[in-house]
């Protein structure tokens, strides 16, 4: 005796169904069932679909128990994975410690020595596919690491990120009598001919080149940005000294907006901190923790400009060096949203 179809639905709704469906097998289905709602028999639904009698029957009981969404093929579950959660706990573990160089022989962890660590700890054989497919559903890539001073306090830092907002609001009402303030973030780039190389896209199993130059001109970029309102100040000079960063200040002082106070974040490098500074009205200096040049955007902003636009050639002459700093220093300003997407930082804005 067959089975028969639900009573919810009809022959019409079911072509009008594949007509509107994306998925070609499942179309082919609901015109099989269709023609049986029409009172075609099995045998000729089964032609009209082009498979077999019980082939048709597993459609009706799938149709009879999800409706025309469980005419759609979904994907095998396969086999289960070996990892359970423990696994996976015990993983993420090694992965946020690191390894240990003397026990465990590597200063980085790669696929092939998380793969060993688990045939030694569980005895656990896992190819390198399986294991790459785990570690990225737990949410992990692999990234470039940035560089951390070895003596940074990290009670420093959040000494200085706390009472932030509460040190902005006394400069309001101090320093910038009630005006609107602009977080600024100001640094220093050296750009010289032995320039640096970075990753480029290249076939597996090759070591790509690039071009390396062993002279030694130089200058230096002096960038600053406000990441709240996309913009920045920018000035390249030839060397990083108490009267080049006062060039700098009031490049940054005609950049604020007029009515407003700048508040200016930068590391304690000694043309910083320097009493023959001549700080402009318009801004207040603000010191960075010492040790901690993470909390500076202008750092990713540099790494930005040398990814794109500054690594990988050799610069001719110190004023080719020159014109290829500027060139990438207004391609940064042109550009405001990658400003805000590099600078931005709760601490210093979320408030």
């Amino acid at each position: 005796m067959p089975i028969p179809l639900r009573s919810d639905f009809n022959a019409s709704q079911l072509r009008a169904l594949a007509r509107k469906a994306k998925d070609g097998p499942q179309a082919r289905r609901l015109l099989s069932l269709a023609a049986i709602y029409e009172g075609v028999s099995r045998t000729e639904a089964a032609r009209i679909g082009g498979v077999t009698l019980q082939i048709v029957r597993d459609w009706v009981v799938k149709f009879n128990a999800h409706g025309p969404e469980g005419l759609i093929d979904r994907k095998p579950p396969g086999q289960p994975s070996r990892l359970t959660d423990q696994h996976r706990q015990h993983l993420v573990q090694m992965i946020e410690a690191g390894p240990i160089p003397a026990v465990h022989g590597v200063v980085r962890w790669r696929l092939v020595d998380l793969i060993q660590w688990l045939w030694d700890e569980y005895r656990l054989p896992v190819s390198k596919q399986t294991l790459s497919r785990e570690v990225r559903a737990l949410g992990y890539r692999k990234l470039s690491a940035r560089p951390r001073h070895h003596a940074k306090s990290e009670a420093a830092v959040e000494d200085f990120k706390k009472p932030f907002p509460a040190r902005v609001a006394e400069i309001a009402t101090t320093a910038a009598h009630g005006q609107p303030l602009e977080i600024w973030f100001a640094d220093e780039a050296r750009i010289g001919q032995k320039n640096k190389i970075t990753r480029r896209w290249a076939k597996r199993g090759t070591r790509p080149s690039a071009p390396r130059d062993l002279r030694t001109a130089s200058t230096s970029i002096f960038g600053a940005i406000c990441p709240a309102e996309g913009k920045g100040a920018g000035l390249v000079l030839p060397r990083c000294t108490t009267q080049a960063m006062n060039e700098h200040l009031k490049e940054i002082a005609q950049a604020v907006a007029p009515g407003a106070h700048a508040v200016l974040l930068l590391d304690r490098a000694g043309w910083h901190v320097s009493r023959k500074l001549q700080v402009p009205a318009n801004i207040t200096l603000v010191p960075l923790p010492a040790k901690a040049p993470e909390l500076n955007p202008v750092e990713n902003i540099w790494q930005y400009m040398r990814e794109n636009w500054l690594s990988n050639r050799i610069f001719t002459s110190y004023t080719d060096i020159l014109d290829h700093c500027c060139a990438a220093w207004t391609k940064l300003t042109d550009q405001p949203w990658t400003i805000m997407s590099i600078g931005l930082r709760d601490w210093a804005h979320g408030f």
